[in-house]
């Protein structure tokens, strides 16, 4: 089992103009940036991915959950995956 922690990106990017939070994983763009960073720990991560859980109400915070976890186990998230069913 690996112990990568994965990007919380779910492919739904847009911004929220006001708060500056991602639609799909309630991140901003300095936190994304930090992500990317192969400098960035794990501990940072693990934190963040609380942050961004919080930041998250009802269906947004559903959705993101169903995506994310779908992420871990099959290697993309919801969004991503109904996307390329279409295209097929």
């Amino acid at each position: 089992m690996s112990s990568k922690i994965i990007s919380p990106c779910i492919s739904i990017c847009k911004t929220e103009p006001i708060t500056g939070y991602c639609y799909g994983c309630a991140r901003r763009n300095d936190e994304k940036k930090i992500w990317k960073d192969e400098k960035t720990n794990d501990k940072w991560k693990r934190e963040n991915l609380e942050v961004i859980k919080k930041r998250m109400v009802g269906w947004q915070l559903e959705t993101f959950t169903k995506s994310y976890n779908n992420k871990i186990k099959e290697g993309m998230s919801l969004y991503k995956k109904k996307n390329l069913q279409k295209k097929i």
